[in-house]
């Protein structure tokens, strides 16, 4: 599946919109990981631990939008963009949204 951050994608059209969809993930950091950031926090640079949980947590959304996406019979999306939020002093939210749409080659 095509999945764009623009509006158009080159050499294709857009034959018909299916609509908004979305993946969302919540995670944990989990204390240890908490315990291992803090004091990764107090020396200062990138806490390795939250960029790793992110990252990841950022993939499984876009597998999830796709996967929305497909069910709604697209077979691209355009407008791809992230959210996140946190929920409590533990959680992660992260959502991947965009339009689904079904593109053709443009002729």
């Amino acid at each position: 599946m095509i999945v764009v951050t623009t509006e158009n994608v080159p050499g294709f059209r857009v034959r018909e919109v299916k609509g908004q969809c979305f993946g969302l993930v919540v995670r944990s950091r989990g204390l240890a990981g908490n315990i291992s950031a803090a004091l990764r926090s107090l020396i200062g640079g990138e806490i390795k631990e939250y960029t790793s949980l992110l990252e990841e947590a950022r993939r499984h959304a876009v597998d999830r939008l796709v996967e929305n996406a497909s069910a709604m019979g697209a077979n691209a999306i355009v407008m791809m963009r992230f959210d996140s939020s946190e929920i409590g002093q533990t959680m992660s939210e992260i959502v991947a949204y965009g339009t689904a749409v079904d593109l053709v080659p443009a002729e």
